[in-house]
């Protein structure tokens, strides 16, 4: 099984434009991402994907690899689509690139995850709800999973409604990893958007309601995306630290 990961990448980001470029401990965002993935182990082949051309320099003067992509993808899927269709490749892995402290073990856990014996077409990856704040915050994604280990549903909402006090029960929250099988991947790009994908504004739904599994792995990774400055500041103080 040929597995390669592709990170989207673009400058126009709303709360943090240029962020992929943004220097912590004396490199670019990005290439953090990148170095991570690439210690993943089972991974073949690690690409950028970008719409803009100083990403794409400033990935080659690390000696990383990046392609250009059409500047109007609706998301960072359908940029990871077009990227893949020039790759050899049976899983494709789309790692965030606003995640520079992604551990390998969950790029490598989401891409085992569809081995030749999974009927799932495409697999990503969960972990634990930290807090109460979590839980109800609408930025924190909440999943929800079947006895199997596939999703049943995922929301900003806090999901599952415990109705009588008393009961145990320990949310997980979605982690923004995804692993497709290429085909599945090109066609997923291609696939309408769906009623709740729309409402809930989270497009993994759109393979939900279309009658696509999504096989979940779980893991304990509590996830540092860089969307403001402030996570920057974060982000920055922590790899600085040694995480």
């Amino acid at each position: 099984m040929k597995a390669v990961v592709i990170i989207p990448a673009r400058y126009a980001s709303t709360r943090l434009p240029g962020k992929a470029l943004a220097a912590i401990a004396g490199r670019p965002l990005v290439q953090h991402v990148y170095e991570r993935a690439m210690r993943a182990r089972g991974i073949e082949r690690v690409v950028v994907a970008t719409d803009d051309e100083r990403i794409r320099a400033a990935v080659a003067a690390f000696g990383g690899e990046a392609v250009m992509t059409a500047t109007a993808h609706r998301t960072g899927t359908d940029r990871v689509a077009e990227a893949a269709e020039a790759l050899d490749a049976d899983v494709v892995v789309n790692v965030q690139g606003d995640e520079p402290l992604i551990p390998p073990a969950v790029v490598e856990q989401v891409a085992a995850a569809l081995g030749p014996d999974e009927p799932a077409p495409m697999a990503s990856a969960m972990t634990r709800v930290r807090s109460p704040e979590e839980r109800d915050s609408p930025s924190v994604v909440k999943v929800v999973v079947d006895c199997h280990g596939y999703a049943l549903y995922f929301s900003r909402h806090p999901i599952p409604f415990v109705r009588e006090s008393g009961q145990e029960h320990v949310p997980y929250k979605h982690l923004g990893i995804y692993a497709y099988r290429k085909e599945y991947l090109r066609r997923f790009a291609r696939l309408p958007a769906t009623p709740l994908e729309r409402l809930e504004m989270l497009e993994q739904l759109r393979a939900l309601e279309h009658g696509h599994r999504i096989r979940m792995v779980e893991s304990d990774y509590d996830p540092v995306s860089v969307d403001t400055p402030e996570d920057l500041a974060r982000v920055r103080a922590l790899i600085e630290s040694g995480r």
